[in-house]
């Protein structure tokens, strides 16, 4: 049952993501995202200039002239957004939590896509998947997709991850665009079942990380004796900040972590877009847009 803040929250982030989607996403979504697929129009009479690979031979055969099949781009697009509302994403030290930057992008990607006139579907897990909402179009599914985008209360750890991509690769049967919207912080142990349940769900469907981070995680300032809690384990560690050696190290264990994550992706061949709660959303998305684009 909604309370009544977080009503208002929901609203609040609408209209935050409306903005963003009116000002910034107009042409860039379907532009990096178009022509997915194709689908047969009609077969009509050969005309001088066209293609003679898509001559219709069984067609032209018995009509005794040639006929060629004209195809259009499938504009519709089915997009699943898969939520990592685990514990660590309630870390956030400029105002906002990976969760709430999270249920940002969320909004954002799920509102272009609506508006696109796409389904748009969403998948959050913890230590398991525990909300799956099939992709469907319509003004009251994409307000719950943003409700539930928003209503998390982080907790436990993020091994559900591989649960997540058995459902995306199992209940999704339509090739979708998956964007997975989660830190990302993977036991090491646990890369290479991860990249192998990756490689499955890239089979079928075109799979994007978007890379949470604080940018607290990649450097810590010089505060003298700190406490740090591990929200996933709760093991708890005293850090002397004002050690230049052990600011190295923590900086350099994080860049190390990072760029193994980064690795399985590349073996997955999964793209990756990095946003922080320290940085507008909006330039992040609108780079790979851009990028994705000018690949295609």
């Amino acid at each position: 049952m909604l309370t009544e803040e977080l009503m208002r929250e929901v609203r609040r982030l609408e209209i935050r993501a409306k903005r963003r989607v009116d000002d910034l996403f107009s042409g860039e979504y379907h532009a990096a995202f178009k022509g997915q697929g194709v689908e047969f129009a009609e077969v009509r009479e050969y005309e001088p200039g066209d293609d003679i690979r898509s001559i219709d031979w069984n067609v032209t055969a018995r009509a005794g002239r040639p006929f060629v099949k004209r195809f259009i781009e499938e504009r519709q697009l089915t997009v699943l957004l898969c939520i990592d509302a685990s514990a660590s994403t309630r870390f956030g030290t400029t105002g906002r939590t990976k969760a709430r930057l999270a249920a940002e992008v969320a909004s954002v990607l799920a509102m272009v896509a609506s508006r696109n006139n796409d389904r748009v579907g969403l998948v959050r897990y913890t230590e398991q998947v525990d909300l799956f909402l099939p992709p469907r179009k319509g003004r009251s599914h994409l307000q719950r997709v943003i409700r539930e985008c928003l209503d998390t209360k982080p907790r436990g750890t993020d091994i559900g991850a591989l649960q997540m991509l058995e459902v995306v690769r199992t209940a999704v049967r339509k090739h979708s665009i998956i964007f997975m919207l989660s830190d990302f912080q993977i036991s090491t142990s646990e890369h290479d079942a991860f990249t192998q349940a990756l490689r499955m769900a890239s089979h079928k469907h075109e799979m994007i990380a978007i890379r949470t981070s604080d940018p607290r995680e990649l450097q810590i300032p010089k505060m003298g004796l700190v406490e740090m809690l591990d929200p996933e384990t709760g093991r708890r560690t005293i850090v002397d900040t004002s050690s230049a050696r052990a600011r190295q190290r923590f900086e350099e264990a994080a860049q190390g972590e990072r760029e193994s994550f980064e690795h399985v992706l590349r073996r997955a061949k999964t793209d990756l877009v990095d946003v922080s709660t320290d940085r507008a959303i909006g330039t992040d998305l609108l780079r790979y847009f851009h990028a994705r684009e000018q690949r295609r």
